[in-house]
């Protein structure tokens, strides 16, 4: 046993002197009995449990910035409803931007909502259920209605109406029964289709419809085509007979 040792010791002294303290280390290890750890061959690599910001990167590629304006305080159906939007808009190459979710600025509220729509090529607005309101008494008139209404946010009428002013094209989608005769949701007062969700029925009975993927396609091409057109050059170095 003694021999034995005074091997192991030489060794060891000759592993320190020639391949250095990694081998040495690697000869203490087996000295003590432990066991070493099979060699990993994804060292270096990234987990699969946590992405590289390169692959995060990646999966970002070619979508598109669109402002998707809607509610902050929602419940668990809302909450629902807004989590399926955001994947058929990623599933579109769409990048969904709220406030505050995504981004936001150290400015007021106002001149956040702004700078998101100038730097969105579209909208896409939700106005969920927000407010019950048993009625409203007026300046000149009695306690109207005689039934109770639901109202939404009040960025729910703000957003939409300055896309709308800086000309980005919009998609409008309200939980049924809100704000029908209030603001730019009631009917006649926007220039466009709006589209109604139904919270007590299941979430494919709203997005397998024809007239949400027909509107929502639609919207999402005039989306592409102002994404081109406001990425073109403003100096064109050909003539257009050279263009073609």
């Amino acid at each position: 046993m003694g021999h034995q040792v005074i091997r192991e010791l030489g060794s060891l002294a000759s592993a320190i002197a020639g391949t250095g303290l990694h081998a040495a280390k690697r000869m203490i290890s087996g000295l003590s009995g432990e066991a070493q750890a099979p060699a990993n061959p994804r060292a270096g690599q990234p987990s699969d449990a946590f992405p590289s910001p390169y692959q995060t990167s990646i999966d970002n590629t070619f979508r598109i910035p669109v402002f998707l304006s809607s509610a902050n305080q929602m419940n668990e159906i809302q909450m629902a409803f807004f989590n399926r939007l955001i994947l058929e808009m990623e599933n579109a190459l769409l990048f969904p931007r709220t406030l505050p979710r995504t981004e936001q600025y150290p400015e007021t509220t106002l001149t956040s909502v702004r700078r998101v729509v100038y730097s969105s090529y579209g909208l896409l607005a939700v106005d969920f259920q927000r407010f019950f309101v048993q009625g409203i008494r007026t300046n000149v008139g009695e306690f109207v209605p005689t039934t109770p209404f639901w109202e939404g946010s009040a960025f729910a009428q703000i957003e939409p109406s300055m896309a709308y002013q800086y000309g980005l094209p919009l998609l409008l989608v309200r939980e049924i029964g809100t704000d029908t005769a209030r603001g730019i949701w009631e009917r006649g007062n926007s220039p466009f289709i709006i589209l109604e969700w139904d919270s007590t029925k299941p979430l494919d009975d709203f997005f397998q419809i024809v007239q949400w993927r027909s509107a929502f396609a639609n919207w999402n091409a005039h989306v592409r085509n102002g994404y081109y057109n406001q990425t073109e050059p403003p100096f064109r170095y050909l003539a257009n007979n050279q263009d073609q």
